[in-house]
């Protein structure tokens, strides 16, 4: 288990294949399929393949991807958070989700606050950004508390959907 950040009562650390059914329940939930987009990933193969894709191959290439976030207390999955890097965006992007069950417990402000400072402190990196989607009222409200300003809109480009644009 690579531990990445601890924080008061959770843990963030890179994901492995293990994580599979965790991704499944995630990548499933009605929030992650209204704010992020389906990713069609409903099986065991889908699941390995999209953690293969995605975060273990951003640990190679980027030396930072999404991290696992776990309760110190019983080790529990609740939710993702960690730095992207999008080839349509000039800067690394923080990004977060959370099982519905664990939102409004303050998992994601400290998980996210802690991903901030380990990007700017270890990582070096001197600027951050993040994409949402306007509807999503719970993500702007803490984007904006871990200190990202708007600063913009961004079209994605796959649907060319208008995603609202936070700086640091």
């Amino acid at each position: 288990m690579n531990v990445i950040l601890e924080t008061k009562r959770l843990l963030l650390r890179e994901l492995n294949l293990n994580d599979s059914q965790f991704m499944i329940e995630l990548l499933n939930t009605p929030g992650w399929l209204q704010f992020i987009g389906d990713r069609n990933v409903r099986t065991e193969t889908q699941s390995i393949a999209y953690l293969k894709n995605g975060s273990l191959k951003s640990y190679k290439e980027n030396g930072f991807g999404l991290y696992l976030v776990e309760r110190k207390s019983d080790h529990l999955a609740v939710g993702l958070c960690g730095i992207l890097k999008r080839d349509f965006l000039e800067v690394p992007d923080i990004g977060f989700a959370f099982l519905p069950e664990f939102n409004g417990l303050g998992y994601a402000y400290e998980s996210a606050g802690a991903t901030i400072k380990y990007a700017t402190d270890t990582l070096r990196i001197p600027r951050l950004c993040a994409i949402t989607i306007p509807e999503n009222v719970r993500s702007i409200r803490l984007l904006e508390k871990i200190g990202l300003k708007l600063s913009g809109t961004i079209h994605y480009p796959e649907t060319k959907e208008e995603l609202l644009l936070f700086s640091t």
